[in-house]
């Protein structure tokens, strides 16, 4: 990394793993950036304090780092972190409070959300109860769902498809995740198609 255009510095720009929201912006100089390899948790150098400081070190709200990316200049850090509460001093999820981040993300955090209903009670949620059922019924779910679609789309009401195309997508992710498998290994199957 290239310190010495920002007198020892470097701007680090936090970002969810999934390419989603921009979380936060701070500085680092050498000793944060490699404390933040060596710890896991993203630290930056306070320029008000002169020290460094750990996201989270009062709070618990620690930033745990996925993927440290340099960029084409060696002056600026893309840091992919998992927030572990929320990130902003003010509470928000963001201190972009404006940024809910590309809408696909969202799919990201709603597939988090459905792997973490695996072996949950079938009482704490609809989708614990699918997760307890078992392949046939979330197998099922997601073909009546997809034939749902194709009625729709066949009326042309444009509402009530999308209404059933986001049961389908939430169905299929259950039906993923029911099979050990993610989204992402989806979209690397897609790529690889359309390099060919």
């Amino acid at each position: 990394m290239n310190f010495q255009k920002l007198n020892g510095l470097v701007p680090a720009i936090i970002q969810e793993p999934a390419g989603g929201k921009v979380l936060m912006t701070g500085f680092m100089n050498k000793e944060a950036l490699e404390t933040t390899r060596q710890t896991g948790k993203v630290t930056f150098y306070s320029r008000t304090r002169n020290t460094l400081w750990t996201k989270g070190e009062t709070s618990g709200n620690f930033l745990l780092v996925k993927e440290i990316i340099e960029d084409c200049d060696n002056d600026t850090l893309l840091i992919y972190a998992q927030p572990v509460g929320p990130v902003c001093h003010t509470g928000s999820p963001t201190c972009f409070e404006e940024d809910t981040g590309p809408a696909l993300a969202f799919l990201a955090q709603l597939q988090e959300v459905i792997i973490s209903r695996k072996g949950q009670s079938a009482e704490t949620s609809y989708t614990a109860r699918l997760f307890e059922k078992g392949l046939p019924r979330i197998a099922q779910k997601v073909g009546e769902e997809a034939v749902e679609c194709v009625i729709e789309a066949m009326k042309g009401d444009k509402e009530k498809f999308k209404e059933e195309a986001a049961d389908l997508i939430y169905h299929l992710i259950v039906l993923l995740a029911q099979q050990d498998l993610n989204l992402e290994e989806v979209v690397e199957v897609l790529r690889k198609r359309h390099s060919k």
